[in-house]
């Protein structure tokens, strides 16, 4: 018997807001979630503006001393969950088998802000002050452990570090346990919190961030003529993965099917992608060649498109590569525009506004897109969405070491 996973669960948390009708809605508004970072001081920081999460209380998820055991990003990968999960409308408390469900969650840099706040702490104060919680509330593979713990699912269970890749690796390596049998249904995604002070100071010195501190909603423009780097974000994007057949079973309402999964090395340089975009490429092709579809059926291609000089050049030359003459129409956006690069978050939150396309049949903008870069000569989406028929649409996720990781996803 074949195999299907289809999507029945979305929940996120970001700075356009904890709710996924919310984010949808004012994604499709063309509004910004960039804004002057409040969290710390940035008045010595190059890049001064940042996609943050200004409002998130994780006492509205969960006890406060459970709250206290987890970093932020734990806090927000299980808030995020909280939300598939009720959207899906599973009870995985009272599963008949408990190891048939299981979580995969992604993050590139997990507790940062845990290590820089004990860091101080062992200089400040000795080793013997440093708390005992530091290493469980730091540790990338946190996340994926805290919202098993939470429903008790014994099933698949992974934290993946793949950069800015990874919520991508997370949610195809889910898929790849539903359809080889190991589980009927899956949690999956990313989460992020390195707007920290070292985690700002980071990015800055390695000169990736845009530095227009004075335009913060216009700071993030991926493929236009006038970027000057990305800007960070924080938050979560967690996805309820299904079987069919379990789900239809139950009459789940289904969002999409996700049908391909592919993943790949650029093998050229830590922080800059293969400048002729065949890591990338090759993603992408093995992503259609494992959901057994041609490229000219693909309508919609979430990118990863940061708004880094080099970046945008190098994902375009990849999807002329792999679509040819196809890549003339098929339509082409980045919501990091709106909510910056959330890093290894950033696949969970593009994955569920790839879903949303789908479900609604319109592709949302790439906003401040006002002057196309000529090298960047793609069918944008640009300033305003797309109202047209969505029926398979592709979402892109690269990182830092070269890792690449990119997902195919079907109306059903």
């Amino acid at each position: 018997m074949s195999r299907r996973a289809v999507v029945t669960g979305l929940g996120l948390v970001c700075s356009l807001g904890h709710e996924v009708d919310v984010f949808w809605r004012r994604l499709l508004a063309g509004e910004s979630g960039v804004s002057r970072v409040e969290a710390f001081d940035v008045s010595d920081y190059s890049c001064q503006v940042a996609g943050e999460v200004k409002d998130f209380d994780p006492t509205e998820y969960m006890a406060k001393r459970e709250a206290r055991h987890m970093d932020r990003f734990s806090q927000m990968a299980v808030a995020a969950a909280i939300r598939a999960v009720e959207d899906c409308g599973l009870d995985l408390a009272n599963l008949p088998d408990p190891f048939r469900a299981g979580c995969i969650v992604g993050s590139g840099i997990g507790g940062l802000s845990e290590f820089e706040h004990q860091h101080t702490r062992l200089l400040e104060k000795g080793p013997m002050r440093v708390s005992p919680f530091m290493i469980p509330k730091l540790m990338i593979n946190a996340a994926a452990g805290q919202v098993s713990i939470l429903y008790g699912i014994k099933g698949p269970n992974a934290g993946v570090a793949n950069a800015c890749a990874s919520a991508n690796n997370a949610i195809g390596q889910a898929f790849w346990t539903i359809m080889s049998d190991e589980a009927d249904i899956m949690i999956c995604g990313g989460s992020e919190a390195a707007l920290t002070p070292m985690g700002l100071a980071g990015f800055c010195t390695n000169r990736a961030l845009s530095s227009r501190n004075d335009e913060p909603e216009r700071a993030s423009r991926p493929f236009d003529r006038d970027r000057d780097g990305f800007v960070l974000g924080e938050g979560a994007g967690i996805i309820v993965l299904e079987e069919y057949d379990h789900a239809r079973k139950r009459n789940a309402d289904i969002y999409a099917e996700l049908v391909g999964f592919g993943m790949s090395g650029d093998g050229c340089h830590m922080v800059q992608p293969d400048p002729t975009g065949r890591g990338a490429a090759a993603a992408m092709r093995a992503m259609l060649k494992d959901a057994r579809i041609a490229p000219d059926a693909v309508d919609y291609i979430n990118a990863h498109g940061t708004g880094t000089p080099l970046g945008d050049i190098a994902e375009t030359k990849a999807i002329k590569q792999v679509f040819g003459h196809h890549a003339a129409r098929v339509a082409v956006s980045s919501t990091k525009s709106n909510v910056g690069h959330l890093l290894g978050a950033s696949g969970g939150v593009e994955f569920t506004a790839t879903a949303l396309a789908i479900r609604h049949q319109v592709a949302p903008p790439t906003i401040n897109l006002e002057n196309p870069d000529p090298e960047c000569d793609l069918n944008h989406v640009a300033l305003q969405p797309r109202e047209m028929p969505i029926t398979c649409a592709a979402t892109n996720s690269f990182g830092f070491g070269g890792h690449n990781a990119s997902l195919l996803i079907r109306k059903v």
